[in-house]
């Protein structure tokens, strides 16, 4: 079903607001690590996250913010989660929080992700919804999924098998 009204994005069920009239400008996850050499290590110089800026504090405080690229915040519901959990790794193990990260390359992510350090919890999987996933534990106590999309959301969000309601993505 499409939605006729300009204002109304089609791929949500909620009138979408520009920044320029109060909305999000940015989405940032801020993650406390232990170990934050080897967190900046990895999602910055391994995962390839490029590094916007980074500050100093007293008493040796320390952030470096990185940069995502786009960002999305993907909301589900638990019956969702499980599915996805069954779908990416065969059993439930996401805790509430999970980072996802859209790459060229699911498989070649995680090879060089492991090599790195990751934990791999699940091999990159081609799912229904037309991407290839895998699941990782990774620095600062992230559970992180790569997904690599095997054709564009134009495409995916006309199937009919993927249960698609006409108003998501």
């Amino acid at each position: 079903m499409t939605n006729q009204d300009p204002t109304t994005d089609a791929t949500t069920s909620s009138t979408t607001t520009s920044p320029a009239t109060g909305g999000v400008r940015q989405l940032r996850l801020v993650v406390e690590a232990v170990d934050y050499d080897e967190a900046v290590a990895f999602y910055r110089d391994v995962l390839g996250l490029p590094e916007q800026a980074a500050f100093q504090g007293e008493g040796g405080a320390r952030v470096a913010i990185l940069d995502a690229g786009r960002a999305t915040l993907e909301i589900a519901d638990p019956a969702q989660k499980r599915m996805i959990d069954d779908v990416e790794v065969g059993r439930q193990v996401a805790p509430a929080l999970r980072v996802a990260f859209e790459v060229d390359d699911a498989a070649a992510t995680t090879s060089t992700l492991v090599e790195a350090g990751a934990e791999e919890i699940a091999p990159p999987t081609e799912t229904p919804w037309r991407s290839v996933n895998a699941r990782l534990k990774a620095p600062a106590g992230l559970q992180i999924t790569v997904f690599q999309e095997l054709e564009p959301l134009e495409n995916r969000s006309a199937r009919t098998e993927l249960g698609t309601d006409g108003n998501r993505s």
